[in-house]
C-alpha cells in the first residue's frame, strides 16, 4: 500500500480470552476489558463512516487477519494475546510488521522494553530520566540484606512483567526483608516470572499521555489518594483499577487537568517526553510517575498502548485536551497511516520511521465504507 493510498477499512485487533495461564483468577477482569474497548473503538470509527471489522484472536493474529490483506486494511493494534502469556503483545507487533500492516501504537521493540520493567529502568536511567532505584529477584532465597545494598525501605514488589497493576495488591508494599521475601514468593509462585522490588516514593502520582509525530503532551491527570490516611496505602492497586465495588476503585479519582504548579507541570512534562523517547514509543502513550518530597518526577512506568476505553486515562486527557472520542481514534489512526515499514539502524529502539509530521495530510482516513460487520461485537462491562 502506497503511502498516499486510503486503505479500505480498519481491522480492529485484539485478544479474545477465556482462561489464563498464570496469575489470579480475577486477572480475567482486565484480559476481557481490551473486548469493551474494541467494541467502543469499533462504533466510534463506524459513526465516523469508516468500513471497520472487529477482528479477535482466539489463537494466532496470522489466521484471525488472513480475510483482511495489508494491502486493503491497517490495523488498530489493541492485540495483547491469551490467557495471560509473557509478551504476546510483543509477538503480535512482530507479526502485524513481518506481514506489511501499518498499524497503531508502538513497534514490537518498545513494546517489549516497556513490559519488562526492569529493562525499562534500565534504559531509562541510561538515558537519564529518574527513575527509583530497584532489584530483581527470581527466588525469595535471594532477598538477603547484601542483595538489598542500599535499596531503602518501605518498597513496593510488582511483577517484573505484567501490566493493568496485576499482582499489585495491597500488602505490595513491604517494610521489611521478611514481607519482602513472603510476597516474592508469592508473586514467583502465581505469576511464574520474577518479582521487581523497587523503592517506594511516597509523593503525588501523575499519568502522562502523549501522542503524535513530534510528540504532544496532553493535559496532565493526577490520581487523588487524599481518602488514605497511610502514605503507603496510596497506590494504584489492582482493586483500584478493575474491581468496582472495592474501597480502592472507589477512592482514587483521577483530576485532570491536575492541579500543579506551572514549574513542576514542565518538570513533569519534561521527563515524560524524554521517557516516551529513550523506550521508543510511538502513535500513543502513558508514562506514570511519583512525585518526591523535592518536586523530582520519578518515572515508574512506560505504558506502549495504553488502554483506550471510553472511562480510561487515555480519552480522559485527549477529552480534556478538547477532543471527542472519535477524533482521538482518527487521529491515531492517521498517525499510523503515516508509518513507513523500514529500519531506522541510527536509532535502535525505535525502529518504524515516520515519513512526514503528525498534521500532514498524507494518508490521512477519511470517513468511507460501510458501518462495523454485524455480528461481530461483543459487551464487557467497562472498566477503569
Amino acid at each position: 500500500m502506497d503511502a498516499n493510498e486510503r486503505p479500505r477499512g480498519v481491522a480492529i485487533v485484539y485478544n479474545r480470552t477465556e482462561s489464563l495461564v498464570k496469575g489470579n483468577p480475577e486477572d480475567i477482569v482486565a484480559d476481557q476489558a481490551v473486548i469493551g474497548c474494541a467494541n467502543a473503538l469499533a462504533h466510534a470509527l463506524a459513526d465516523a463512516g469508516l468500513e471497520v471489522a472487529l477482528v479477535a484472536i482466539t489463537a494466532d493474529v496470522e489466521s484471525a487477519l488472513q480475510p483482511y490483506p495489508a494491502t486493503e486494511w491497517v490495523v488498530f493494534n489493541l492485540g495483547e494475546g491469551l490467557g495471560g502469556r509473557l509478551f504476546e503483545e510483543v509477538r503480535i507487533a512482530w507479526a502485524l510488521e513481518a506481514m506489511g500492516y501499518r498499524f497503531t501504537g508502538s513497534d514490537a521493540v518498545a513494546l517489549a522494553l516497556s513490559t519488562h520493567k526492569a529493562r525499562a529502568k534500565e534504559v531509562l536511567r541510561r538515558a537519564g530520566v529518574p527513575t527509583p532505584d530497584w532489584r530483581l529477584f527470581r527466588h525469595p532465597a535471594e532477598v538477603t540484606p547484601d542483595a538489598l545494598g542500599d535499596l531503602p525501605l518501605p518498597a513496593i514488589v510488582k511483577p517484573v512483567a505484567e501490566d493493568a497493576s496485576q499482582g499489585i495488591e495491597s500488602s505490595a508494599v513491604v517494610r521489611s526483608l521478611n514481607e519482602m521475601r513472603d510476597r516474592v514468593a508469592r508473586l514467583v509462585g502465581v505469576y511464574r516470572q520474577a518479582a521487581l522490588v523497587e523503592e517506594f516514593v511516597a509523593g503525588r502520582e501523575f499519568n502522562i499521555s502523549i501522542w503524535g509525530d513530534p510528540p504532544q503532551v496532553l493535559p496532565l491527570a493526577e490520581v487523588d489518594f487524599s481518602a488514605f490516611q497511610d502514605p503507603l496505602e496510596r497506590i494504584v492497586s489492582f482493586s483500584a483499577k478493575w474491581i468496582e465495588d472495592s474501597f480502592a476503585y472507589t477512592h482514587t479519582p483521577v483530576v485532570c487537568p491536575a492541579h500543579v504548579e506551572p514549574e513542576v507541570a514542565h518538570r513533569i512534562r519534561t521527563a515524560a517526553l524524554r521517557a516516551w523517547r529513550a523506550i521508543g514509543c510511538q502513535g500513543y502513550a502513558r508514562v506514570d510517575m511519583r512525585l518526591s518530597q523535592d518536586n523530582t518526577p520519578y518515572v515508574i512506568e512506560v505504558n506502549c498502548n495504553p488502554d483506550l476505553s471510553p472511562d480510561a486515562g487515555f480519552f480522559r486527557a485527549a477529552r480534556t485536551a478538547g477532543h471527542s472520542y472519535s477524533e482521538m481514534a482518527l487521529r491515531i489512526l492517521n498517525i499510523a497511516l503515516r508509518q513507513k515499514q523500514t529500519y531506522d539502524t541510527s536509532r535502535p529502539t525505535r525502529r518504524r520511521g515516520l515519513h512526514c509530521s503528525d498534521n500532514g495530510q498524507s494518508g490521512s482516513l477519511q470517513p468511507v465504507g460501510d458501518a462495523v460487520r454485524t455480528g461481530t461485537v461483543e459487551r464487557v462491562p467497562a472498566a477503569r
